[in-house]
């Protein structure tokens, strides 16, 4: 029960930061433009990384890297970039509640894709009903949240 709140606590900070990350990075591109914000925010979160691998003990090394299965999994890294990108141009256009519903929305369809079907050493899951009516109804919320009267 402790692990499942944990995690649950996490993700409720990870989304929070994100729509947090959003605005933010909207804002330095409106002033630089967006390769530049970009760029900076790759390079700060590399030097956030560095110094909490340094202070938490440097559990392991980056020669590690080298010996990962299925060196497709490194391009993780290179997706970021494309997410920092994706998300400061939705933010920007939708604003930060249209960018993240669908931006959520999306992780959501996909990351039970990827389940539903076993992809990339996740375990597979039986598809069920009950998720894509949770699914639907998220889509129906925005519909909802959406919606102009005229």
């Amino acid at each position: 029960a402790w692990c499942f709140m944990f995690g649950f606590i996490i993700a409720i900070i990870s989304g929070a930061l994100m729509s947090i990350q959003g605005v933010f990075n909207s804002g330095v591109t409106k002033q630089t433009g967006i390769w530049v914000a970009a760029s900076f925010v790759q390079f700060t979160a590399l030097l956030v990384c560095l110094v909490a691998w340094f202070v938490t003990g440097r559990e392991s090394s980056f020669g590690a890297l080298l010996k990962v299965d299925g060196k497709y999994m490194l391009l993780g890294g290179a997706i970021g970039a494309f997410i920092t990108y994706t998300v400061i141009k939705s933010v920007d256009i939708l604003g930060p509640a249209g960018a993240n519903m669908f931006i959520i929305t999306a992780q959501l369809v996909v990351a039970y894709l990827i389940e539903v079907l076993g992809l990339w050493g996740t375990e597979k899951v039986d598809f069920q009903w009950r998720k894509l009516l949770g699914i639907a109804i998220i889509v129906v919320g925005i519909v909802l949240f959406q919606w102009k009267r005229e």
